[in-house]
């Protein structure tokens, strides 16, 4: 059973193969979406155009979220080449300074990063979010991704937690906003995964471990685990479900991990 036939997807921030939205974007697909991707810049094109490729003839575009003209124009397109509008906006991206995702939160905390972080990972979503609303069809589904460290101290992650504690927090206004309207917005908070951008943060391979012995699956999520999740909130078996982070953790979450160090 294909539960996105006939629905329509935009899926940004596609990196490469290990990214969360292609992830995510394969599962949509999967279940019959038809699908737009992202990229940032054509720096990134070729790359990309290869992997939309795998997913049939999915859309591309362009768009830097720090620039307020490419996300216009982003809209500006989709409203072009998808008459009528679409159903699903996937906001699957983040960045934070490297450096500041290394050692202690003050020890190299400075203004400029953190606009950086707060700017591309949390104002994207409710810009894009607003420059698609009118494209956007009845029973429209907006989702984004977060972490754990946005409701707890995780090493080395620093002004990132501040950040997805932010976009947390834009889910549930943006939830009460477009609510009226029938569109649902909603986050996944995914375990920690293999990624570019997870590449960046100090002892990462140390998260893993320690979520892999102490989750109650005993075991770190996959994209494919997050697709999923991704494939029910965009879908109208979460019809019921906005304003939500839904943790896909293997249960991380819901254990203290400070009481299983013999696990």
């Amino acid at each position: 059973m294909k539960l996105l036939a006939g629905r329509r997807a935009l899926v940004v921030g596609l990196a490469n193969q290990r990214s969360i939205a292609w992830g995510i974007a394969r599962a949509l697909h999967a279940h019959g979406a038809e699908l737009a991707l992202s990229c940032q810049d054509e720096r990134l094109r070729k790359r990309a155009e290869r992997l939309a490729g795998e997913l049939g003839a999915a859309r591309l575009y362009c768009c830097d979220v720090r620039r307020d003209e490419d996300v216009q124009e982003l809209a500006r397109r989709l409203g072009e080449d998808w008459k009528g509008g679409f159903d699903v906006l996937v906001h699957s991206l983040a960045f934070a300074p490297r450096e500041q995702l290394q050692g202690g939160y003050l020890e190299r905390l400075d203004r400029e990063g953190f606009q950086t972080a707060h700017d591309i990972s949390v104002y994207s979503f409710s810009a894009l979010a607003g420059a698609c609303v009118p494209l956007l069809r009845p029973g429209a589904a907006l989702l984004t991704l977060s972490y754990l460290g946005a409701e707890r101290a995780v090493p080395n992650y620093n002004l990132m937690g501040l950040a997805k504690a932010s976009l947390e927090a834009s889910v549930r206004y943006l939830a009460a906003d477009l609510g009226p309207r029938g569109t649902r917005v909603n986050a996944i908070s995914a375990g920690p995964v293999r990624t570019l951008a997870s590449a960046g943060i100090g002892g990462f391979r140390q998260i893993l471990e320690r979520v892999r012995k102490v989750a109650p699956l005993r075991r770190n999520v996959s994209l494919e685990d997050i697709g999923n999740a991704a494939v029910f909130l965009c879908s109208e078996l979460a019809s019921g479900v906005t304003g939500q982070i839904l943790y896909v953790d293997c249960g991380y979450q819901a254990v203290d991990a400070g009481a299983w160090n013999d696990a």
